[in-house]
Protein backbone atom coordinates (compact mmCIF):
# COMPACT_ATOMS: atom_id res chain seq x y z
CA UNK A 1 0.00 0.00 0.00
CA UNK A 2 1.42 3.22 -1.05
CA UNK A 3 2.97 5.58 1.75
CA UNK A 4 -0.10 8.52 1.41
CA UNK A 5 -2.40 5.67 1.74
CA UNK A 6 -1.17 4.45 4.75
CA UNK A 7 -1.22 8.01 6.42
CA UNK A 8 -4.34 8.72 5.26
CA UNK A 9 -5.64 5.36 6.82
CA UNK A 10 -3.34 6.50 10.36
CA UNK A 11 -4.84 9.71 10.50
CA UNK A 12 -8.59 8.35 10.41
CA UNK A 13 -7.93 5.86 12.92
CA UNK A 14 -5.71 8.61 15.24
CA UNK A 15 -8.56 10.96 15.42
CA UNK A 16 -11.83 9.40 14.86
CA UNK A 17 -14.92 11.02 15.41
CA UNK A 18 -15.61 8.84 18.73
CA UNK A 19 -19.03 10.86 19.94
CA UNK A 20 -19.32 8.76 22.76
CA UNK A 21 -21.52 11.28 24.42
CA UNK A 22 -24.57 13.55 23.38
CA UNK A 23 -23.62 17.35 23.39
CA UNK A 24 -25.97 17.34 27.12
CA UNK A 25 -23.38 14.61 28.08
CA UNK A 26 -23.37 10.80 29.31
CA UNK A 27 -26.28 11.29 32.09
CA UNK A 28 -27.81 8.50 33.71
CA UNK A 29 -30.59 9.28 32.07
CA UNK A 30 -28.92 8.92 28.85
CA UNK A 31 -27.06 5.56 29.46
CA UNK A 32 -30.07 3.90 30.58
CA UNK A 33 -31.42 4.48 27.25
CA UNK A 34 -28.46 3.67 25.14
CA UNK A 35 -28.14 0.95 27.17
CA UNK A 36 -31.74 -0.09 27.27
CA UNK A 37 -31.76 0.15 23.49
CA UNK A 38 -28.44 -1.89 22.50
CA UNK A 39 -30.18 -4.26 24.81
CA UNK A 40 -33.23 -4.18 22.41
CA UNK A 41 -30.88 -4.63 19.31
CA UNK A 42 -29.00 -7.30 20.98
CA UNK A 43 -32.41 -9.63 21.26
CA UNK A 44 -33.09 -8.74 17.90
CA UNK A 45 -29.72 -9.32 16.34
CA UNK A 46 -30.19 -12.58 17.55
CA UNK A 47 -32.63 -14.46 14.82
CA UNK A 48 -31.38 -12.32 12.18
CA UNK A 49 -27.56 -13.79 12.74
CA UNK A 50 -29.04 -17.09 13.32
CA UNK A 51 -30.98 -17.22 9.99
CA UNK A 52 -28.60 -15.58 7.80
CA UNK A 53 -25.76 -18.40 9.06
CA UNK A 54 -28.28 -20.98 7.62
CA UNK A 55 -28.74 -19.19 4.31
CA UNK A 56 -24.59 -19.15 3.99
CA UNK A 57 -24.48 -22.85 4.85
CA UNK A 58 -22.30 -22.26 8.01
CA UNK A 59 -22.94 -23.12 11.76
CA UNK A 60 -24.98 -20.43 13.88
CA UNK A 61 -22.34 -19.56 15.64
CA UNK A 62 -20.03 -18.10 12.70
CA UNK A 63 -23.14 -15.32 12.15
CA UNK A 64 -23.56 -14.68 15.92
CA UNK A 65 -19.85 -13.93 15.96
CA UNK A 66 -20.27 -11.75 12.99
CA UNK A 67 -22.40 -10.35 14.71
CA UNK A 68 -20.87 -9.22 17.72
CA UNK A 69 -17.75 -8.96 16.21
CA UNK A 70 -18.33 -6.56 13.38
CA UNK A 71 -20.81 -4.99 15.55
CA UNK A 72 -18.92 -4.01 18.25
CA UNK A 73 -15.53 -2.64 16.00
CA UNK A 74 -17.66 -0.52 13.66
CA UNK A 75 -19.58 0.73 16.96
CA UNK A 76 -15.97 1.78 18.30
CA UNK A 77 -14.82 3.14 15.23
CA UNK A 78 -17.06 3.59 12.48
CA UNK A 79 -18.32 6.68 11.08
CA UNK A 80 -21.77 6.66 12.16
CA UNK A 81 -23.14 6.88 16.02
CA UNK A 82 -26.42 4.89 16.30
CA UNK A 83 -25.45 2.45 13.61
CA UNK A 84 -25.65 -1.05 14.02
CA UNK A 85 -23.64 -3.37 11.92
CA UNK A 86 -23.97 -7.63 11.67
CA UNK A 87 -24.20 -10.68 9.29
CA UNK A 88 -26.51 -9.62 7.06
CA UNK A 89 -28.63 -11.44 4.51
CA UNK A 90 -27.32 -9.74 1.19
CA UNK A 91 -23.97 -10.78 1.72
CA UNK A 92 -25.07 -14.45 3.01
CA UNK A 93 -26.61 -15.40 -0.39
CA UNK A 94 -23.54 -14.54 -2.33
CA UNK A 95 -21.62 -16.55 0.13
CA UNK A 96 -23.57 -19.98 0.13
CA UNK A 97 -21.99 -20.84 -3.33
CA UNK A 98 -19.15 -20.56 -2.16
CA UNK A 99 -19.86 -22.40 1.12
CA UNK A 100 -20.89 -24.90 -0.94
CA UNK A 101 -17.87 -25.25 -3.68
CA UNK A 102 -15.20 -24.62 -1.31
CA UNK A 103 -15.81 -25.22 2.25
CA UNK A 104 -16.12 -22.39 5.27
CA UNK A 105 -12.37 -21.64 5.50
CA UNK A 106 -12.26 -20.42 2.12
CA UNK A 107 -15.70 -18.03 3.42
CA UNK A 108 -12.84 -17.36 6.28
CA UNK A 109 -9.92 -16.24 3.63
CA UNK A 110 -12.70 -14.75 1.80
CA UNK A 111 -14.14 -12.18 4.61
CA UNK A 112 -10.45 -11.30 5.29
CA UNK A 113 -9.68 -10.15 2.00
CA UNK A 114 -13.00 -8.15 1.60
CA UNK A 115 -11.73 -6.60 4.90
CA UNK A 116 -8.70 -5.57 2.95
CA UNK A 117 -10.75 -4.21 0.13
CA UNK A 118 -13.19 -2.29 2.20
CA UNK A 119 -9.83 -0.37 4.25
CA UNK A 120 -8.36 0.36 0.99
CA UNK A 121 -11.43 1.97 -0.49
CA UNK A 122 -12.04 3.68 3.01
CA UNK A 123 -7.98 5.23 2.68
CA UNK A 124 -8.74 5.86 -0.72
CA UNK A 125 -11.88 8.41 0.24
CA UNK A 126 -14.34 6.52 -2.05
CA UNK A 127 -16.86 6.73 0.13
CA UNK A 128 -17.44 10.23 -0.37
CA UNK A 129 -18.93 9.02 -3.96
CA UNK A 130 -22.14 7.99 -2.18
CA UNK A 131 -22.89 11.67 -2.86
CA UNK A 132 -23.62 10.86 -6.32
CA UNK A 133 -26.52 8.18 -5.48
CA UNK A 134 -29.81 10.28 -6.50
CA UNK A 135 -33.39 11.13 -3.62
CA UNK A 136 -34.75 8.89 -5.52
CA UNK A 137 -32.65 5.82 -5.33
CA UNK A 138 -32.58 6.39 -1.80
CA UNK A 139 -36.16 6.28 -1.72
CA UNK A 140 -36.10 3.11 -3.80
CA UNK A 141 -33.72 1.71 -1.84
CA UNK A 142 -35.77 2.38 1.99
CA UNK A 143 -39.09 0.82 0.48
CA UNK A 144 -37.04 -2.04 -1.25
CA UNK A 145 -35.36 -2.94 1.85
CA UNK A 146 -38.29 -2.68 4.21
CA UNK A 147 -39.85 -5.04 1.99
CA UNK A 148 -37.11 -7.61 2.06
CA UNK A 149 -36.96 -7.23 5.87
CA UNK A 150 -41.08 -7.55 5.81
CA UNK A 151 -40.39 -11.07 3.76
CA UNK A 152 -37.98 -12.37 5.75
CA UNK A 153 -39.42 -12.65 8.51
CA UNK A 154 -42.12 -14.78 7.08
CA UNK A 155 -39.85 -17.45 7.33
CA UNK A 156 -40.67 -17.33 11.34
CA UNK A 157 -44.35 -18.59 10.61
CA UNK A 158 -42.87 -22.26 9.82
CA UNK A 159 -43.41 -25.49 11.85
CA UNK A 160 -39.75 -25.53 14.17
CA UNK A 161 -37.42 -28.03 12.67
CA UNK A 162 -38.07 -27.48 9.20
CA UNK A 163 -36.60 -23.46 8.67
CA UNK A 164 -32.87 -25.03 9.34
CA UNK A 165 -33.12 -26.50 6.52
CA UNK A 166 -35.02 -23.73 4.69
CA UNK A 167 -32.84 -20.94 5.17
CA UNK A 168 -34.10 -17.30 5.77
CA UNK A 169 -36.89 -17.10 3.72
CA UNK A 170 -40.28 -18.70 2.44
CA UNK A 171 -38.89 -21.29 0.40
CA UNK A 172 -39.19 -24.78 1.88
CA UNK A 173 -40.44 -25.89 5.28
CA UNK A 174 -44.01 -26.46 6.34
CA UNK A 175 -46.25 -23.62 7.46
CA UNK A 176 -47.89 -23.16 10.63
CA UNK A 177 -51.78 -23.49 9.92
CA UNK A 178 -54.36 -23.55 12.52
CA UNK A 179 -54.45 -22.74 15.77
CA UNK A 180 -50.81 -22.24 16.00
CA UNK A 181 -50.83 -19.69 13.35
CA UNK A 182 -54.01 -17.63 14.39
CA UNK A 183 -51.89 -17.76 17.83
CA UNK A 184 -48.61 -16.23 15.83
CA UNK A 185 -50.50 -13.90 14.46
CA UNK A 186 -52.43 -12.84 17.56
CA UNK A 187 -49.04 -12.73 19.76
CA UNK A 188 -47.33 -10.64 16.81
CA UNK A 189 -49.99 -7.89 16.95
CA UNK A 190 -50.01 -7.41 20.39
CA UNK A 191 -46.18 -6.58 20.09
CA UNK A 192 -47.03 -4.19 17.59
CA UNK A 193 -49.98 -2.75 19.61
CA UNK A 194 -47.59 -2.65 22.67
CA UNK A 195 -44.73 -1.02 20.55
CA UNK A 196 -47.36 1.75 19.14
CA UNK A 197 -48.98 2.20 22.83
CA UNK A 198 -45.83 2.07 24.88
CA UNK A 199 -44.32 5.66 23.89
CA UNK A 200 -48.04 7.53 24.91
CA UNK A 201 -47.05 5.93 28.51
CA UNK A 202 -44.10 5.92 29.33
CA UNK A 203 -40.67 6.01 28.00
CA UNK A 204 -39.08 5.04 30.38
CA UNK A 205 -38.46 1.61 29.05
CA UNK A 206 -37.74 1.34 24.89
CA UNK A 207 -40.97 0.53 23.23
CA UNK A 208 -39.77 -2.64 21.15
CA UNK A 209 -38.25 -4.05 24.29
CA UNK A 210 -41.33 -3.68 26.15
CA UNK A 211 -43.19 -5.40 23.55
CA UNK A 212 -40.65 -8.32 23.70
CA UNK A 213 -40.45 -8.68 27.48
CA UNK A 214 -44.20 -8.52 27.88
CA UNK A 215 -45.04 -11.13 25.10
CA UNK A 216 -42.35 -13.22 26.25
CA UNK A 217 -43.72 -13.00 29.73
CA UNK A 218 -46.72 -13.84 28.51
CA UNK A 219 -46.04 -17.02 26.42
CA UNK A 220 -43.52 -18.12 28.84
CA UNK A 221 -46.03 -17.97 31.76
CA UNK A 222 -48.94 -19.50 30.35
CA UNK A 223 -46.92 -21.97 28.42
CA UNK A 224 -48.30 -21.21 25.36
CA UNK A 225 -46.57 -23.03 21.84
CA UNK A 226 -45.31 -21.29 19.75
CA UNK A 227 -42.37 -20.91 18.19
CA UNK A 228 -39.57 -19.82 19.88
CA UNK A 229 -36.05 -18.68 19.25
CA UNK A 230 -34.24 -21.83 20.70
CA UNK A 231 -36.36 -23.88 17.95
CA UNK A 232 -33.98 -22.30 15.13
CA UNK A 233 -31.09 -23.16 16.86
CA UNK A 234 -29.16 -23.60 20.01
CA UNK A 235 -26.85 -20.06 20.68
CA UNK A 236 -24.96 -21.19 23.39
CA UNK A 237 -20.92 -21.27 22.62
CA UNK A 238 -17.82 -19.99 24.04
CA UNK A 239 -15.47 -16.77 23.61
CA UNK A 240 -14.47 -16.68 19.86
CA UNK A 241 -10.85 -17.62 19.58
CA UNK A 242 -8.16 -16.70 16.40
CA UNK A 243 -7.98 -19.38 13.56
CA UNK A 244 -6.06 -18.42 10.30
CA UNK A 245 -7.71 -19.78 7.59
CA UNK A 246 -6.96 -23.16 6.95
CA UNK A 247 -6.53 -22.79 2.67
CA UNK A 248 -3.32 -23.27 0.35
CA UNK A 249 -1.95 -19.79 0.18
CA UNK A 250 -1.58 -19.97 -3.81
CA UNK A 251 -2.84 -18.28 -6.70
CA UNK A 252 -5.36 -20.44 -7.48
CA UNK A 253 -6.99 -19.82 -4.18
CA UNK A 254 -6.70 -16.00 -4.27
CA UNK A 255 -8.81 -16.66 -7.93
CA UNK A 256 -10.88 -18.36 -5.77
CA UNK A 257 -12.01 -16.30 -3.38
CA UNK A 258 -10.87 -12.75 -5.39
CA UNK A 259 -14.63 -12.37 -6.70
CA UNK A 260 -16.32 -13.27 -4.34
CA UNK A 261 -14.25 -10.67 -1.95
CA UNK A 262 -15.06 -7.89 -4.86
CA UNK A 263 -18.92 -8.54 -4.34
CA UNK A 264 -18.68 -8.67 -1.00
CA UNK A 265 -16.62 -5.90 0.07
CA UNK A 266 -19.19 -3.56 -2.86
CA UNK A 267 -21.98 -4.82 -1.18
CA UNK A 268 -21.21 -4.21 2.08
CA UNK A 269 -19.97 -0.53 1.32
CA UNK A 270 -22.81 0.37 -0.46
CA UNK A 271 -25.53 -0.84 2.20
CA UNK A 272 -23.59 0.34 4.51
CA UNK A 273 -22.81 3.98 3.93
CA UNK A 274 -26.78 4.17 2.16
CA UNK A 275 -27.35 3.09 5.79
CA UNK A 276 -25.33 6.07 7.16
CA UNK A 277 -26.72 8.24 5.37
CA UNK A 278 -30.89 6.98 6.70
CA UNK A 279 -29.39 7.28 10.01
CA UNK A 280 -27.85 10.94 9.34
CA UNK A 281 -30.96 11.78 7.99
CA UNK A 282 -32.35 10.51 11.07
CA UNK A 283 -30.14 11.76 13.80
CA UNK A 284 -29.07 15.05 12.13
CA UNK A 285 -25.31 13.93 11.22
CA UNK A 286 -23.58 14.31 8.19
CA UNK A 287 -19.99 12.91 6.98
CA UNK A 288 -18.05 10.20 8.21
CA UNK A 289 -18.50 7.75 4.91
CA UNK A 290 -14.86 7.01 4.20
CA UNK A 291 -14.25 6.09 8.42
CA UNK A 292 -17.27 3.84 8.09
CA UNK A 293 -15.32 2.08 4.77
CA UNK A 294 -12.44 1.35 7.37
CA UNK A 295 -14.54 0.72 10.30
CA UNK A 296 -16.41 -1.85 8.19
CA UNK A 297 -12.88 -3.08 6.49
CA UNK A 298 -11.14 -3.60 10.01
CA UNK A 299 -14.46 -5.59 11.38
CA UNK A 300 -14.46 -7.81 8.65
CA UNK A 301 -11.06 -8.43 8.79
CA UNK A 302 -10.78 -9.50 12.31
CA UNK A 303 -13.85 -11.61 12.25
CA UNK A 304 -12.25 -13.53 8.83
CA UNK A 305 -9.26 -14.96 11.57
CA UNK A 306 -12.17 -15.58 14.45
CA UNK A 307 -14.70 -17.48 12.47
CA UNK A 308 -16.87 -14.98 11.46
CA UNK A 309 -18.42 -14.84 8.30
CA UNK A 310 -18.46 -11.22 8.03
CA UNK A 311 -21.24 -8.25 7.55
CA UNK A 312 -22.28 -4.91 7.36
CA UNK A 313 -24.49 -2.29 8.86
CA UNK A 314 -27.77 -3.68 9.10
CA UNK A 315 -30.78 -1.04 8.73
CA UNK A 316 -33.39 -2.84 10.22
CA UNK A 317 -31.46 -3.13 13.83
CA UNK A 318 -30.21 0.02 13.05
CA UNK A 319 -33.60 1.53 13.01
CA UNK A 320 -34.83 -0.08 16.51
CA UNK A 321 -31.36 1.53 17.54
CA UNK A 322 -32.24 5.01 16.81
CA UNK A 323 -35.92 4.61 17.30
CA UNK A 324 -35.27 2.94 20.69
CA UNK A 325 -33.33 6.50 20.96
CA UNK A 326 -29.81 5.31 21.10
CA UNK A 327 -27.36 8.04 20.01
CA UNK A 328 -24.05 7.21 20.94
CA UNK A 329 -21.73 4.37 20.10
CA UNK A 330 -22.59 3.22 24.13
CA UNK A 331 -25.64 1.94 22.46
CA UNK A 332 -23.74 -0.30 19.55
CA UNK A 333 -20.95 -1.39 21.79
CA UNK A 334 -23.95 -2.48 24.65
CA UNK A 335 -25.48 -4.53 21.63
CA UNK A 336 -22.41 -6.46 20.95
CA UNK A 337 -21.78 -7.08 24.42
CA UNK A 338 -25.27 -8.12 25.21
CA UNK A 339 -24.93 -10.53 22.14
CA UNK A 340 -21.60 -12.05 23.93
CA UNK A 341 -23.06 -12.56 27.12
CA UNK A 342 -26.27 -14.48 25.41
CA UNK A 343 -24.04 -16.62 23.61
CA UNK A 344 -21.65 -16.95 26.82
CA UNK A 345 -24.39 -17.15 30.19
CA UNK A 346 -27.95 -16.84 28.70
CA UNK A 347 -28.58 -19.02 25.73
CA UNK A 348 -31.06 -20.68 27.85
CA UNK A 349 -33.25 -17.75 28.38
CA UNK A 350 -32.71 -16.13 25.38
CA UNK A 351 -33.79 -19.39 23.55
CA UNK A 352 -37.69 -19.06 25.67
CA UNK A 353 -38.43 -16.03 23.87
CA UNK A 354 -41.01 -16.37 21.25
CA UNK A 355 -40.74 -15.79 17.76
CA UNK A 356 -43.62 -13.65 17.29
CA UNK A 357 -42.72 -11.10 19.64
CA UNK A 358 -39.57 -10.58 17.59
CA UNK A 359 -41.55 -10.69 14.35
CA UNK A 360 -43.35 -7.94 15.74
CA UNK A 361 -40.70 -5.89 16.27
CA UNK A 362 -39.31 -5.96 12.68
CA UNK A 363 -42.98 -5.38 11.17
CA UNK A 364 -42.69 -1.97 13.38
CA UNK A 365 -39.58 -1.46 11.40
CA UNK A 366 -40.95 -2.12 8.08
CA UNK A 367 -43.74 0.13 8.78
CA UNK A 368 -41.49 2.83 10.44
CA UNK A 369 -38.71 2.43 7.43
CA UNK A 370 -40.96 2.84 4.28
CA UNK A 371 -40.95 5.61 2.84
CA UNK A 372 -44.71 6.01 2.74
CA UNK A 373 -44.61 9.60 1.43
CA UNK A 374 -43.14 8.30 -1.71
CA UNK A 375 -46.58 6.75 -2.64
CA UNK A 376 -48.40 10.38 -3.07
CA UNK A 377 -45.15 12.10 -4.78
CA UNK A 378 -45.11 9.16 -7.26
CA UNK A 379 -47.79 11.89 -9.19
CA UNK A 380 -46.00 15.15 -8.81
CA UNK A 381 -42.56 13.82 -9.26
CA UNK A 382 -41.07 14.24 -12.94
CA UNK A 383 -41.95 10.58 -14.64
CA UNK A 384 -38.22 9.23 -14.58
CA UNK A 385 -37.47 9.79 -11.11
CA UNK A 386 -41.24 7.68 -10.34
CA UNK A 387 -39.48 5.32 -12.46
CA UNK A 388 -36.36 5.17 -11.05
CA UNK A 389 -37.79 4.85 -7.35
CA UNK A 390 -39.77 1.70 -8.56
CA UNK A 391 -36.84 0.92 -10.61
CA UNK A 392 -34.95 0.42 -7.46
CA UNK A 393 -37.25 -0.89 -5.02
CA UNK A 394 -38.21 -4.44 -7.84
CA UNK A 395 -34.89 -4.78 -8.28
CA UNK A 396 -33.86 -4.80 -4.75
CA UNK A 397 -36.44 -7.19 -3.96
CA UNK A 398 -35.82 -9.57 -6.29
CA UNK A 399 -31.82 -9.05 -7.13
CA UNK A 400 -30.07 -7.81 -4.41
CA UNK A 401 -29.22 -3.86 -2.68
CA UNK A 402 -26.02 -3.47 -4.83
CA UNK A 403 -27.42 -4.25 -8.26
CA UNK A 404 -30.53 -2.22 -7.78
CA UNK A 405 -28.35 1.17 -6.58
CA UNK A 406 -25.93 0.71 -9.77
CA UNK A 407 -29.37 0.52 -11.96
CA UNK A 408 -30.95 3.17 -10.13
CA UNK A 409 -26.97 5.64 -10.44
CA UNK A 410 -26.90 4.45 -13.94
CA UNK A 411 -30.74 5.36 -14.90
CA UNK A 412 -31.07 8.34 -12.87
CA UNK A 413 -27.24 9.39 -14.84
CA UNK A 414 -29.06 8.75 -18.42
CA UNK A 415 -31.89 10.71 -17.79
CA UNK A 416 -29.68 13.66 -16.72
CA UNK A 417 -28.05 13.23 -19.52
CA UNK A 418 -30.40 13.44 -22.11
CA UNK A 419 -32.10 16.51 -20.39
CA UNK A 420 -28.61 17.95 -20.26
CA UNK A 421 -28.35 17.38 -24.15
CA UNK A 422 -31.84 18.80 -24.53
CA UNK A 423 -30.93 22.00 -23.73
CA UNK A 424 -28.30 22.61 -26.13
CA UNK A 425 -29.15 25.70 -28.55
CA UNK A 426 -27.80 29.09 -29.76
CA UNK A 427 -28.86 32.31 -30.14
CA UNK A 428 -27.69 33.99 -33.66
CA UNK A 429 -27.19 37.55 -34.27
CA UNK A 430 -25.10 40.43 -36.15
CA UNK A 431 -21.59 41.05 -35.06
CA UNK A 432 -21.73 44.70 -33.19
CA UNK A 433 -17.69 44.94 -33.32
CA UNK A 434 -16.88 42.77 -36.83
CA UNK A 435 -18.62 43.90 -39.72
CA UNK A 436 -20.10 41.26 -41.64
CA UNK A 437 -19.07 38.54 -38.97
CA UNK A 438 -22.28 36.62 -37.28
CA UNK A 439 -21.54 35.30 -33.62
CA UNK A 440 -23.41 32.45 -32.15
CA UNK A 441 -23.96 32.30 -28.31
CA UNK A 442 -23.75 28.81 -27.41
CA UNK A 443 -26.31 27.93 -24.41
CA UNK A 444 -26.63 24.62 -22.50
CA UNK A 445 -23.64 22.60 -21.76
CA UNK A 446 -21.80 20.71 -23.78
CA UNK A 447 -20.79 17.10 -23.69
CA UNK A 448 -20.77 13.91 -24.98
CA UNK A 449 -24.68 14.19 -25.24
CA UNK A 450 -25.11 17.23 -26.74
CA UNK A 451 -21.70 17.33 -29.20
CA UNK A 452 -24.05 15.89 -32.16
CA UNK A 453 -26.78 18.58 -31.13
CA UNK A 454 -24.29 21.04 -30.91
CA UNK A 455 -22.93 20.40 -34.67
CA UNK A 456 -26.51 20.46 -36.03
CA UNK A 457 -26.25 24.29 -34.73
CA UNK A 458 -24.13 25.39 -37.39
CA UNK A 459 -25.21 26.62 -40.89
CA UNK A 460 -21.57 26.27 -42.50
CA UNK A 461 -22.92 26.80 -46.44
CA UNK A 462 -24.76 29.65 -45.85
CA UNK A 463 -22.99 31.63 -43.08
CA UNK A 464 -20.89 34.77 -43.40
CA UNK A 465 -17.03 34.21 -43.86
CA UNK A 466 -16.74 35.17 -40.49
CA UNK A 467 -18.13 33.26 -37.59
CA UNK A 468 -17.67 33.94 -33.55
CA UNK A 469 -19.14 31.39 -31.31
CA UNK A 470 -19.61 32.93 -27.68
CA UNK A 471 -19.48 29.95 -24.85
CA UNK A 472 -20.17 32.51 -22.26
CA UNK A 473 -23.60 31.15 -21.44
CA UNK A 474 -21.98 27.43 -22.17
CA UNK A 475 -19.76 24.96 -20.45
CA UNK A 476 -17.75 22.66 -22.49
CA UNK A 477 -17.74 19.66 -20.17
CA UNK A 478 -15.55 16.54 -22.08
CA UNK A 479 -13.64 15.45 -24.76
CA UNK A 480 -16.57 15.06 -26.81
CA UNK A 481 -17.10 18.27 -26.39
CA UNK A 482 -13.85 19.17 -27.94
CA UNK A 483 -13.78 16.95 -30.58
CA UNK A 484 -17.49 18.60 -31.29
CA UNK A 485 -15.60 22.32 -31.79
CA UNK A 486 -12.37 21.11 -33.33
CA UNK A 487 -15.01 19.50 -35.88
CA UNK A 488 -17.14 22.36 -36.66
CA UNK A 489 -13.84 24.53 -36.91
CA UNK A 490 -12.54 22.22 -39.44
CA UNK A 491 -15.51 22.47 -41.41
CA UNK A 492 -15.71 26.05 -41.54
CA UNK A 493 -11.99 25.98 -42.35
CA UNK A 494 -12.99 23.62 -45.07
CA UNK A 495 -15.23 25.77 -46.69
CA UNK A 496 -12.49 29.00 -46.53
CA UNK A 497 -14.41 30.68 -43.27
CA UNK A 498 -12.55 31.91 -40.23
CA UNK A 499 -14.18 31.13 -36.79
CA UNK A 500 -13.43 32.70 -33.53
CA UNK A 501 -14.07 31.49 -29.91
CA UNK A 502 -14.47 33.29 -26.88
CA UNK A 503 -15.38 32.61 -23.55
CA UNK A 504 -13.77 29.05 -23.23
CA UNK A 505 -11.48 28.44 -20.37
CA UNK A 506 -7.94 28.05 -20.17
CA UNK A 507 -7.47 24.63 -20.30
CA UNK A 508 -10.19 23.68 -22.80
CA UNK A 509 -8.77 26.99 -25.34
CA UNK A 510 -5.34 25.47 -25.20
CA UNK A 511 -6.18 22.23 -26.29
CA UNK A 512 -8.09 23.43 -29.82
CA UNK A 513 -5.69 26.05 -30.28
CA UNK A 514 -3.07 22.90 -30.81
CA UNK A 515 -5.65 21.93 -33.13
CA UNK A 516 -4.44 24.79 -35.71
CA UNK A 517 -8.43 25.57 -36.43
CA UNK A 518 -8.98 28.37 -33.92
CA UNK A 519 -8.03 32.31 -33.31
CA UNK A 520 -8.50 34.16 -30.69
CA UNK A 521 -10.12 37.51 -30.11
CA UNK A 522 -8.76 39.00 -27.93
CA UNK A 523 -10.24 42.48 -28.29
CA UNK A 524 -14.20 41.23 -27.50
CA UNK A 525 -12.71 38.49 -24.76
CA UNK A 526 -9.41 40.50 -22.91
CA UNK A 527 -10.00 38.14 -19.63
CA UNK A 528 -8.71 35.49 -22.09
CA UNK A 529 -6.30 37.46 -23.65
CA UNK A 530 -4.05 37.91 -20.75
CA UNK A 531 -4.43 34.11 -20.38
CA UNK A 532 -3.25 33.14 -23.65
CA UNK A 533 -0.61 35.71 -23.55
CA UNK A 534 0.53 33.95 -20.26
CA UNK A 535 0.19 30.26 -21.93
CA UNK A 536 2.06 31.60 -24.82
CA UNK A 537 5.22 33.24 -22.52
CA UNK A 538 5.50 30.21 -20.71
CA UNK A 539 5.68 27.90 -23.54
CA UNK A 540 2.08 26.12 -22.96
CA UNK A 541 0.67 26.54 -26.38
CA UNK A 542 4.54 25.65 -27.76
CA UNK A 543 5.00 28.60 -29.64
CA UNK A 544 1.38 29.51 -31.22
Amino acid sequence: MPRSLLASLANRLAMPDLRWMPDEGLTPSRLRIELLSGLTVALALVPEAVAFAFVAGVHPLVGLYAAFIVGLITALIGGRPGMISGATGALAVVMVSLVAQHGVEYLFATVVLMGFLQVFAGAMQWGKFIRLVPHPVMLGFVNGLAIVIFLAQLGQFKVPGSMENSGHGMSGGEWLSGAQLYLMLSLVALTMVIIWVMPRITRFIPAPLAGIGIVAALVIGAGLDVPRVGDLASIQGGLPSFHIPMVPLTLETLWIILPYAVILAAIGLIESLLTLNLVGEITGKRGGASQECIAQGIANTVTGFFGGMGGCAMIGQSMINVKSGGRTRVAGIAAALFLLVFILFAAPMIELIPLAALVGVMFMVVIGTFAWNSLTILRKVPRTDAFVILLVTVVTVLEDLAVAVVVGVIVSALTYAWNNARRIHAITRDSATERGAKVYEIQGPLFFGSSDGFIELFDIENDPDSVIVDFAGSRVVDQSALQAIEAVAGKYEDAGKAIKLRHLSRDCHRLLKKAGHLMVDSDDDPDYALAVDYEVRTGILGGH
